[in-house]
């Protein structure tokens, strides 16, 4: 199945420029912003610059460039915010209906600043 890629979603918008958000780090291929629904005291959205739905679709299709900069900027992000080295973060993404993606641009959430719990529970 082709991915399916909206350009009017809310982070193709940011990147655009069109809704403004605080940002933490921005290199040549990616963006690292605040959530503005945090669920913890520490969480930080990495998008990558390109138009990438998915985790699998970016890690498939996107350049050793925009792959290689999208990890050194989660790297460096978790360096600016406090998370590493120290207590630790969670690093999530979410892909299509059934892993509950809510905006189809790929984007890895950290978070960190607290014991968050079991992922799932059984």
């Amino acid at each position: 199945m082709p991915y399916t890629y909206d350009p009017q979603n809310i982070f193709a918008r940011i990147l655009r420029g069109e809704i403004p958000n605080k940002t933490v780090l921005e290199t040549e291929h990616s963006l690292a912003f605040h959530d503005i629904a945090p669920h913890a005291p520490v969480h930080v959205l990495v998008i990558p610059k390109g138009p990438y739905a998915t985790f699998d679709h970016f890690a498939a299709k996107a350049s050793a460039e925009e792959i290689l900069d999208f990890h050194r900027t989660c790297a460096k992000v978790c360096e600016i915010v406090g998370v590493a080295p120290g207590q630790g973060y969670r690093a999530i993404t979410n892909a299509g209906p059934h892993g509950m993606q809510e905006v189809p641009h790929y984007h890895l959430h950290i978070l960190g600043g607290k014991v968050m719990g079991p992922l799932i529970q059984r």
